[in-house]
């Protein structure tokens, strides 16, 4: 089959390697229809996540039929049409009894080296480095899905697979990362990112309630998105976030932030952002927290800091302070997809929300690598990049 596959930093191949086959009892083999890139991809490509290796499957949200079933797999049969959740689970550990997906305590197959970085195992994840237990991911043709009885979304043929296809990973987690905030009708939402998870977030917060939504970045395109979403927009190449914060709550602050941007902050301006670049290039620091500390100062106290941006490792220079004396609540962490997916699916049918808005551009696989650097380098207006294997 044909495959997506890390070579190095900045340098991902469409090569030709082993069709995948049924390892466990539990497992599904997979045809891919549709995949996509990632924003958190983008953070494999550049290098900045650990323990990856060369030759690795590529990709975390993608959908397709089952072609192949584990004999102790009861809950799926072949031509059954599923989106695969990034995260892989058991379904029967504590922590996913109590539905906390993305920590699953048995899915990670390499959760002794988990522990060491994180005190304890997180869940395994499809193509995400072997801290998360190494498994290929879905940019390819056809993907084994470990656990797949309980791994899974089934969806029906009346939508499409523009329509459905997010429910893997973004469109959940914008909406984790809005339910977080505990959205009152009053609030004032602040979004910093307007990829496609800041994309989400936003259109989640607004079916949540917020009174207002403001969406921080600086890519005409992410913002114009923005805006037709219903966004209050602040463009931080040419106006102060402070400030236009200050004045669109009246000096009070976003009673609600979100950070959908993580390690790799691109802001252009500011003091701390030149000296996080300086640390991460000799090592001394792993992760750009310049959002973080904008968040946790513009804050209203008492709060609520929501991060679905990915991190990595180590951060320096908090306001942690700040943080503590304004008694913000800080909540964070992986999706816990299969959580909310059945309230997602209906919402998708009842037409309140067609993710595929987000789409720019819908590619074959083998142009996936040339995609990747549009993407990292939002040329092209590329938002949202679609590939069918």
């Amino acid at each position: 089959m044909r495959a997506l596959r890390w070579h190095g930093k900045h340098d991902v191949r469409c090569d030709t390697v082993p069709d995948p086959i049924i390892e466990d009892g539990r497992d599904a083999i997979v045809k891919v229809s549709s995949c996509a890139i990632c924003g958190s991809d983008l953070h494999l490509y550049d290098g900045f996540m650990p323990t990856m290796k060369h030759g690795d499957i590529l990709g975390h949200e993608f959908m397709g039929e089952v072609v192949e079933v584990g004999r102790d797999n009861a809950a799926l049969k072949v031509g059954d049409r599923v989106v695969v959740p990034f995260t892989i689970f058991c379904g029967e550990c504590d922590q996913c009894r109590r539905g906390n997906f993305s920590v699953c305590e048995r899915s990670n197959r390499n959760r002794d080296e988990a522990a060491k970085a994180f005190g304890h195992t997180t869940a395994g994840l499809f193509g995400y480095s072997h801290l998360t237990g190494g498994y290929p991911g879905g940019q390819a043709e056809y993907v084994r899905v470990p656990f797949a009885d309980r791994t899974h979304i089934k969806v029906p043929s009346s939508l499409t697979d523009e329509q459905v296809l997010f429910l893997g990973d973004i469109f959940p987690t914008g909406w984790q990362a809005a339910v977080q905030c505990e959205i009152e009708p009053e609030d004032t939402v602040a979004i910093w990112g307007a990829g496609p998870v800041g994309q989400m977030a936003l259109r989640s917060a607004l079916l949540l309630g917020a009174q207002q939504v403001i969406v921080i970045d600086h890519v005409p395109e992410r913002l114009a998105m923005a805006r037709e979403g219903g966004a209050i927009t602040i463009d931080f190449d040419n106006e102060s976030v402070l400030d236009r914060l200050k004045d669109l709550t009246k000096g009070k602050g976003p009673q609600k932030c979100i950070d959908a941007v993580g390690l790799e902050a691109h802001a252009t301006r500011s003091l701390d952002s030149a000296y996080d670049r300086v640390k991460q290039a000799v090592m001394l620091e792993t992760d750009r927290p310049h959002v973080l500390r904008e968040m946790m100062y513009v804050c209203r106290p008492a709060g609520v800091l929501s991060i679905p941006g990915v991190y990595g490792g180590l951060l320096d220079k908090l306001p942690f302070g700040a943080a503590m004396n304004k008694g913000l609540t800080f909540r964070m962490g992986q999706t816990h997809v299969n959580r909310w997916t059945d309230d997602l699916l209906a919402r998708i049918e009842q037409g309140q929300i067609d993710p595929s808005f987000v789409i720019t551009h819908t590619v074959a696989l083998e142009e996936g690598p040339a995609m990747y650097k549009t993407f990292r380098d939002k040329q092209d207006g590329c938002i949202k990049v679609v590939m069918k294997p």
